[in-house]
């Protein structure tokens, strides 16, 4: 079967790199890959269920991609991911555009399946296969991702995940080790999974530090970015390590989603917030320059007008350089959607632009504050539309914060460049390259 594939990549990086095993089983039958659907005989749509408006998005995806097929050449749609690992028994016999239905980790049943679809069957092949060792990158090749673990065992009360991938299950250390090595030279290394911070515990102890020792000894590897850290699992440990190993980015993605200490119970978070704040200040005080980004949630069923101000307050006070938020989602089969108390989704959205508007103020005050300096910046490609190169800081991670716009004679996707920072607007900086690229960030 030499057929041509395209994928539609839908939801977090955790799924990008299940998307790129994908890839590597179409790769590994010798079929090509194509980057224009249009040219897509089979069309597979990586799927995210954690909200429903990306249930909502990734359906409409199926149903896009179906539409290619009036007169085009567009013969299968594959679906696989989140959406049919959670939802198969309602998806399966609803979306009859798609012809094959695979969980989020069937990628070897990918062919079976389809020499039956071919075969002139609707295939449910959930939970028929296993996870492609081969993977495509699918980012620029100086940045890659690894993903260290699967699924989750925090059980926050609004989270679907541990019912849609199950319990946490760390991979191999040996085995993550051979994979850094093979993806190649590789300027950043992105180390994600739903909870980073508590890898190996369901092994029987925490061996996260170890771990990024042992990447951080790959040759291929000039530096490594951490996201996803619970706090309560940032650990002393973990912090010397963040600041003695040069390969580490001084950069930590930890998600607290409220500030106030009702809430977080609510949401069946373990810190509060005096915790969280003891933790901002061992991290600055530890790490020099590090950067800290997060997410809240705004709107969780019962939340108060004082509440919403103190979070906004919290922010203030901790100052954090990157953040992001979301309104609360009323998601079934969590026991969040149970609680009374559920708030309008007009008050919702009010709150989320009160945040974004505060947040908006600290960042722009703190990039403000590099216009004049000169930073090291990692190119990763060209902006067409401002014409000129982009690139990232250490504290700005990649398609999640802001970037660094930035002119020069000539630049080179995955090389560093000294930047003279000239202006900074409320998430980006702006300035010209002083100096010839470097190897290493």
């Amino acid at each position: 079967m030499k057929k041509t594939f395209g994928m539609i990549g839908l939801g977090c990086d955790k799924n990008r790199v299940d998307g790129e095993r994908i890839l590597g089983e179409i790769e590994r039958h010798g079929c090509t890959i194509t980057d224009d659907i249009r040219k897509a005989q089979v069309l597979v749509v990586n799927t995210c269920a954690f909200l429903n408006a990306a249930r909502k998005e990734a359906i409409e995806a199926v149903l896009e991609g179906n539409s290619c097929r009036s007169g085009g050449v567009l013969e299968k749609i594959v679906v696989t991911g989140c959406l049919p690992e959670k939802y198969v028994a309602e998806l399966f016999p609803a979306l009859t555009e798609a012809d094959v239905f695979l969980g989020v980790a069937d990628h070897t049943a990918l062919f079976p399946a389809l020499e039956r679809a071919y075969a002139g069957e609707r295939v449910n092949a959930v939970h028929t296969g296993r996870e492609g060792a081969r993977r495509v990158i699918s980012t620029p090749p100086h940045l890659k991702y690894l993903k260290i673990a699967d699924g989750c065992f925090n059980h926050c009360t609004y989270c679907l995940i541990p019912k849609i991938r199950g319990k946490y299950r760390s991979y191999p250390m040996d085995a993550l080790v051979a994979e850094a090595k093979s993806l190649g030279d590789t300027q950043e290394l992105v180390v994600v999974a739903q909870d980073t911070t508590r890898y190996g515990e369901d092994r029987g102890e925490n061996q996260f530090v170890e771990l990024l020792q042992k990447l951080s000894e790959c040759d291929n590897i000039c530096h490594i970015r951490l996201l996803y850290c619970y706090p309560e699992v940032v650990t002393d440990a973990l912090i010397r390590e963040i600041a003695e190993n040069p390969k580490i980015v001084k950069y930590l993605d930890i998600p607290l989603q409220h500030s106030e200490d009702r809430i977080l119970r609510l949401m069946g978070r373990r810190g509060s917030r005096a915790e969280y704040l003891a933790l901002l200040t061992k991290l600055r005080q530890s790490v020099q320059g590090i950067a800290v980004r997060t997410t809240f949630i705004a709107g969780f069923p019962t939340e108060t007008e004082e509440e919403h101000a103190a979070l906004l307050s919290f922010l203030e006070e901790a100052r954090f350089e990157n953040c992001g938020f979301f309104a609360y989602s009323r998601e079934p089969d969590t026991p969040a959607y149970k609680l009374k108390g559920q708030i309008a989704a007009r008050v919702k959205q009010k709150r989320v632009r009160a945040l974004y508007r505060a947040q908006q103020a600290i960042s722009a005050a703190r990039l403000q504050g590099y216009v004049g300096q000169t930073l090291r910046v990692l190119c990763d490609g060209v902006d067409l539309t401002k014409s000129c190169f982009v690139g990232r800081a250490y504290f700005q991670a990649y398609e999640i914060d802001g970037c660094v716009y930035f002119t020069a004679e000539r630049a080179e996707t995955g090389a560093v460049y000294d930047v003279a920072i000239e202006r900074a607007d409320a998430y980006d900086l702006y300035g010209s390259v002083l100096n010839h690229k470097e190897k290493n960030i």
